[in-house]
């Protein structure tokens, strides 16, 4: 508003004088006050055309596509979670511990090409302290939350990961020393009444209590994950803004793999042995394991390109996908307050993207081995380039 205000008084003090009647007008305060309301208008009009302008640029095209496909890994991951849950086969922390398998083989090896195996060593002095803390909070979230399964309703869980995001707002203000305007806290409270919401009805124990055996246990589990998500979501944003998402990721697989043997040793024994190990449990703890890569390695992108309130504000998509498969699939029944529950998702939903928030600053970290990398890689594109003048020469 001051840049605006500022604009209009230069421009009227060179507004041109072609008569004695424009004389006596740029003399008149009034007729001053009314040139500076037109200009703050048109370079209001002028911001808001801005805005809505990006809209349509390739760069939030991509942002919005890369956060619709987060919302469907989660969908997916919610089904299959469903169904083990259905079947029996109640083992959170060993579905969790294959990702970070797949994770770790993946993108350890990538680790060492980029900086070396002295770099890697000094990584693990240096920060793994860092990676540790994340992924013993993604360990514990992905744990409550697959708890979460067997005891409430798969509605439930999707309105109360609504949580997440006020948790990662309240992060990213005192931690990443991010910025919001007023309507995106407008939107992040209307997203959380949500949440009281489906908790009232949750207390209504009827007909329609599909697939809830406990449902207040279920919704306080879910909501320690949701913490502890929004928690995870945060350090993780913070860690590949300094670094390489294949770093950051091949380390949470690392210690993710650590940390969940020692949980299984302790919590899961009993449920490993007595599983019954068919055909379609495989698979459905396959397709977990495949679903989850995907949103393990895409999620670091978009925290990069946006922010981690953005990935949370994009799943709340995966309601709408997860309640139309599961009325298909689980023939799931709505309760009587979960359309109130699903519309204030969506207001909250468009509150939040009225205005954008501010980018949190974060400076990329280089260590000694990342700086002769690059210096090699400098040494040998001059090379390349001197070879090429040579060839022209001749």
């Amino acid at each position: 508003m001051a840049e605006d205000k500022g604009a209009a008084q230069l421009n009227l003090h060179y507004f041109p004088n072609n008569n004695d009647d424009n004389d006596n007008n740029n003399n008149n305060p009034n007729s001053q006050n009314l040139h500076a309301t037109n200009e703050n208008k048109d370079n209001k009009n002028e911001s808001f055309k801005s805005k809505l302008s990006y809209l349509f640029t390739l760069e939030f095209l991509k942002i919005f596509l890369l956060g619709q496909f987060l919302s469907l890994c989660i969908t997916f991951s919610i089904i299959t979670s469903t169904e083990l849950a259905n079947r029996g086969a109640s083992f959170p922390t060993t579905q969790s511990t294959l990702t970070y398998i797949t994770l770790f083989l993946v993108y350890t090896p990538i680790t060492l090409y980029n900086i070396g195996f002295n770099g890697y060593v000094n990584m693990l002095k240096t920060r793994a302290w860092k990676y540790i803390l994340l992924a013993i909070v993604d360990v514990e979230g992905n744990y409550f939350i697959v708890k979460a399964f067997t005891y409430t309703s798969t509605l439930s869980i999707l309105l109360l990961d609504a949580w997440t995001i006020l948790v990662v707002v309240i992060l990213s203000i005192f931690f990443l020393k991010a910025g919001f305007h007023w309507s995106q806290y407008l939107g992040v409270a209307v997203c959380l009444a949500s949440i009281g919401v489906i908790i009232a009805g949750d207390f209504d124990v009827g007909t329609d209590m599909f697939l809830a055996s406990r449902p207040i246990l279920g919704d306080m589990f879910c909501l320690i994950s949701a913490t502890l998500y929004g928690i995870s979501n945060t350090i993780e944003e913070y860690c590949v803004r300094k670094r390489p998402f294949y770093e950051v990721v091949g380390q949470m697989g690392f210690w993710g793999i650590i940390i969940s043997i020692i949980q299984i040793s302790i919590l899961e024994r009993q449920e490993l042995a007595s599983a019954n190990w068919d055909g379609a449990i495989v698979g459905l703890i396959i397709a977990f394991t495949f679903v989850m890569f995907c949103l393990y390695t895409a999620a670091p992108i978009l925290f990069q390109r946006a922010s981690a309130i953005y990935f949370n504000i994009s799943l709340l998509t995966s309601d709408f996908y997860t309640l139309i498969l599961s009325i298909a699939i689980f023939k799931v029944k709505m309760k009587r307050l979960y359309p109130l529950a699903f519309v204030l998702n969506v207001i909250g939903l468009a509150a939040y993207y009225i205005y954008p928030a501010t980018q949190p600053n974060i400076t990329q970290e280089i260590d000694e081995f990342d700086r002769q990398k690059r210096r090699d890689a400098n040494i040998e594109n001059i090379e390349k380039d001197v070879e090429l003048s040579l060839e022209n020469i001749e």
